[in-house]
């Protein structure tokens, strides 16, 4: 049933950009842990005569953008009116941009599975958010929180061009990374820092359907799950030849449904208007190369150097991720400075991904932890071969969990994890271990490569992991010859 019809997807997202103060007042932009009605001044509540100011660290922020969605911000753009009534818009209108917008065009790029995707941008705008309601459980009233009035936000709208829900979610999370690498938004997907609106239509040819737009999904997870109900739901109702109604839909996550909000408006139920108490905004091309010239890197910029380094997607993408919260480059930062050593870069993007980026998962507090000292030393016993790749891992384990000693070779010594090398010592085990183990030792005699595996495994058992691994490989070869 469901092949007979083709989904179409758009994805709107709004970015919280990460300003110290409100898109046009002096009230601060971080609500997290403020108490209701908190953060307001006399613009965010509406009051007569008050003036709104543009904070020019929003333009610098939508600059960064563009540049982010492989595009150029607009020389020329202006705010407009957009009206409705609700209570949590003291002024009945917010101030957004609806002809003249910051951004046109651009693009975002990105895989599913091994499939290359681009998704076109039609149009990127600033605008201030509204406040937000509150329903207490059980009561028979609305409460109203302002914190969030006037927060400054870009909204990316991309063209219909996906057709999966798994393209969809693909997309957000290339979006998510694109906004945090260009130190757009603290995007803290709990707290709304990004919110993503579906519009979802199904059709039985190639031409679009009556859409639903599903509002304020803030995880990649309850995008791809809304998109699939939404698929679902239409679908069936296509197959028992009943109308779709263009409409907003909301999220149940509990129950992973959307639920009817409202019939949904036309652009023209708005009543736009240029705002008149703000004047247009106008930059030049100095302006955005300045701002290019001190762009971060972007998740194309590592995704190209770690494949050199010869990582694996799987890899790359958890780096990428686990990256986001470092100030600079962060982990990424330690394998771009091995880049010409691609053995000890990809030594060090396997310690991160297998054993730093888990703990950091879960450990509740962590010691601040010189990573850069950390993995320079583990580097150095790698490569004089006194630590074998489990001394080295629980090596690293602890050392991120306790933090760092004064020495750390001398800290792995007196915790026994320094290898021996002692030939007389390995010599006396591997003469044990082939006596015990004969089929084992004829089988290498009879040119088995695998069986010497095993006696090197018996040889760390007995020696409780300390046997240097390739002079016991070594010793076990000469004593068989003998």
């Amino acid at each position: 049933m469901a092949n007979k019809y083709r989904p179409t997807i758009g994805i709107e997202c709004h970015v919280q950009l990460s300003t110290i103060s409100k898109l046009f007042s002096g009230a601060s932009n971080d609500d997290r842990n403020a108490q209701p009605n908190t953060l307001v001044n006399h613009i965010d509540f509406g009051l007569p005569g008050a003036l709104p100011v543009f904070n020019s660290a929003a333009l610098e922020l939508a600059v960064r953008s563009a540049l982010a969605l492989q595009t150029r911000p607009q020389l020329i753009s202006a705010f407009d009116r957009k009206h409705y009534f609700y209570p949590d818009l003291p002024m009945g209108y917010q101030i957004t941009q609806y002809d003249r917008p910051i951004i046109l065009g651009g693009c975002v790029e990105f895989r599913v599975g091994k499939r290359q995707m681009k998704v076109n941008i039609t149009r990127a705008h600033l605008e201030a958010d509204a406040g937000k309601s509150v329903h207490p459980a059980g009561g028979d009233y609305s409460l109203v929180d302002l914190n969030r009035a006037g927060t400054p936000l870009l909204e990316i709208v991309s063209e219909p061009d996906m057709h999966s829900a798994a393209e969809a979610k693909a997309y957000a999370k290339e979006l998510y990374l694109l906004m945090r690498y260009a130190k757009v938004t603290n995007g803290d997907l709990f707290h709304g820092n990004m919110r993503f609106d579906v519009n979802v239509s199904v059709s039985p040819n190639d031409n679009l359907g009556v859409r639903s737009e599903t509002k304020n999904l803030n995880s990649f997870r309850s995008v791809e799950k809304a998109i699939e109900y939404e698929i679902k739901r239409q679908t069936e109702l296509l197959e028992r030849k009943q109308k779709i109604v263009q409409e907003t839909r909301g999220w149940n996550d509990a129950k992973q449904k959307t639920f009817s909000q409202r019939s949904k408006e036309n652009a023209d139920d708005y009543r736009y208007m240029p705002d008149p108490d703000l004047p247009p905004v106008v930059i030049d091309e100095a302006y955005i190369s300045d701002i290019e010239s001190k762009m971060p890197e972007s998740p194309g910029y590592w995704r190209e150097l770690l494949g050199r380094i010869g990582l694996e997607s799987s890899q790359i993408e958890t780096l990428l991720e686990a990256n986001i919260d470092y100030a600079e480059a962060g982990y990424l930062g330690l394998i771009r400075e091995q880049k010409d050593d691609k053995l000890s870069a990809k030594l060090i993007a396997n310690w991160l991904v297998n054993i730093d980026i888990p703990l950091r998962r879960t450990q509740l507090s962590a010691p601040a932890v010189d990573r850069k000292r950390l993995y320079a030393e583990a580097l150095s016993l790698s490569q004089s071969h006194q630590l074998s790749s489990s001394g080295l891992k629980e090596l690293i384990n602890r050392l991120l969990t306790e933090g760092l000693p004064k020495d750390i070779a001398s800290y792995a010594s007196s915790q026994g994890l320094i290898q021996s090398s002692d030939g007389v010592e390995i010599a006396s085990i591997v003469s044990e271990v082939i006596a015990q183990n004969p089929k084992a030792a004829q089988d290498v005699k009879n040119g088995e490569v695998k069986a010497i595996g095993f006696l090197i495994g018996q040889v760390m058992a007995k020696s409780q992991g300390r046997a240097n691994p390739a002079l016991s490989k070594q010793i076990i070869e000469e004593q068989l010859k003998n």
